[in-house]
């Protein structure tokens, strides 16, 4: 027992008390996050501004520069999408959910492209792009950037790109050290799943009633 114990926590014991109450925290609160994104709620950005804000702390600190960046653009993308969200499109309805149009499909391609290349230079400009994690780490920063983009405008795909990022970022994460976090997107990556499935069910319900 000692032995998976030690397997799975005991890079924690050189961490301090308070960046690990932290980092679990976060996680609650991006759990949250998640969830609720999952059930079509406002509270998917209060909850998920908080999360963000404790990991960009956190992972500035330990010098984690794409996954603090990643972080940083939640933070932003969720005050955008709390406004999208809640905008009303008429007098009685707010931003419903649909699917991306062309411009959109182009527009997240532009992203993707767009934050390769700024993650990439932010690795060469501070001496990190030293080995295959930073390959790694530029490739999930800009599939969660154009996932975050897609949610902000309540987008169904989003949680395609939710799923790739998650799925690469559980391995990722425990091999970076970050057992909680890695669990983390090990839930994130359940709930994207039925999160997909809800938003499907919930997109063709209102296609039948229109």
């Amino acid at each position: 027992m000692n032995q998976i114990f030690d397997f799975f926590f005991a890079q924690y014991a050189e961490y301090q008390t308070t960046d690990i109450v932290l980092e679990i925290i976060a996680v609650v609160f991006g759990f949250l996050s998640v969830w609720f994104s999952k059930q079509n709620k406002i509270w998917v950005f209060p909850t998920g501004m908080l999360s963000t804000i404790i990991f960009v702390y956190l992972l500035f600190k330990w010098e984690l520069l794409g996954d603090m960046m990643i972080n940083a653009y939640y933070f932003v993308m969720s005050v955008y999408g709390w406004y999208v969200w809640t905008r009303k499109v008429d007098e009685t309805h707010v931003t419903p959910i649909s699917t991306t149009t062309s411009k959109e499909k182009k527009l997240s391609i532009g992203i993707f492209i767009a934050t390769l290349i700024f993650v990439f230079s932010v690795y060469k400009t501070f001496d990190k792009w030293n080995g295959w994690v930073a390959y790694i780490d530029t490739i999930t920063t800009a599939t969660f950037f154009v996932g975050m983009w897609l949610m902000a405008r309540r987008k169904i795909e989003n949680w395609i790109f939710w799923i790739i990022g998650d799925v690469i970022s559980v391995p990722l994460y425990f091999y970076k050290g970050f057992t909680f976090t890695s669990f983390q997107y090990l839930g994130f990556t359940v709930i994207a799943i039925f999160g997909y499935l809800a938003w499907k069910k919930h997109l063709n319900n209102n296609l039948v009633t229109v």
